[in-house]
């Protein structure tokens, strides 16, 4: 099990925001998490990779990978993030550098050393998601679909186990949003477990995967359509994650990845 929740209580600034969540994911799970904003989307997604933290009196059990973040050191926890792919919704690309620097960063972060299999394994990802032409653009000349594809990529560098996309279409048009999530559906048929917050319930019919839901400090997994009929005009902005994540050793100072 890739994902082992049990009985977790996950809090934001000293306030509950879910209550006994449990949640497991295999491997090549295409998972939904849906719900309206506010609702507790992001914090769930924030605590599996250790952005918010989960004390040991909050759960019966609380795993990634098979570590139990509620007693993670800190010094554990890029190691953890460099299994996982994580995109959100405002790309978080670095805009001072090209595509390709972008993926170097991260790569070399994550301790490659050979340029020949860093450049071979850009050109790889750039190719799953079709940019392969882009690679010495600036984020400042793409799109936001053409930004998200290459955040897509990036989160696909060193082949996660766990692929997490916190609202990844939200800025987007329904077209490129499927697009993107095409992408997304493909890397699960490739062994990686999916998941993806959305308030885009039309997507759910398009591609189907398990789906769960927050709802009044509640997460369940939706069973019927009543489940969803009260977010059809949810059109809310969703707020997006501004602050870089560390996936780098403690000893490497200069690798906070972006990953």
């Amino acid at each position: 099990m890739l994902i082992d929740y049990c009985k977790v209580n996950i809090f934001q600034d000293d306030k509950q925001i879910l209550k006994d969540v449990d949640f497991q994911v295999a491997e090549g799970e295409f998972i939904y998490i849906i719900g309206k904003v506010g609702s507790g989307k992001s914090s769930l997604l924030k605590t599996f990779y250790c952005e918010l933290d989960v004390d040991k009196e909050d759960a019966q059990k609380a795993e990634i990978l098979g570590m139990s973040i509620a007693d993670i050191k800190r010094k554990h926890i890029p190691a953890l993030r460099r299994q996982m792919g994580i995109i959100f919704q405002d790309f978080q690309l670095l805009h001072d550098r090209t595509v390709k620097k972008n993926l170097e960063f991260v790569l070399k972060a994550t301790n490659w050393k050979d340029s020949d299999a860093i450049q071979k394994r850009i050109r790889e990802v750039l190719t799953d998601v079709d940019m392969l032409d882009k690679v010495d653009k600036m984020p400042s000349e793409l799109s936001g679909g053409e930004q998200q594809r290459i955040a897509i990529a990036r989160a696909l560098l060193n082949q996660p186990k766990i692929i997490i996309a916190d609202e990844p279409t939200g800025n987007l048009d329904p077209e490129t949003a499927a697009m993107i999530v095409r992408i997304l559906k493909n890397a699960s048929e490739y062994g990686a477990a999916v998941i993806m917050s959305t308030h885009n319930i039309h997507l759910l019919e398009q591609f189907p995967g398990k789906v769960f839901r927050c709802k009044d400090g509640n997460f369940h997994q939706v069973t019927n359509e009543e489940d969803t009929s009260d977010l059809e005009d949810d059109s809310a902005e969703i707020e997006a994650i501004a602050r870089p994540l560390d996936f780098a050793d403690d000893s490497n100072e200069t690798a906070t990845a972006n990953n």
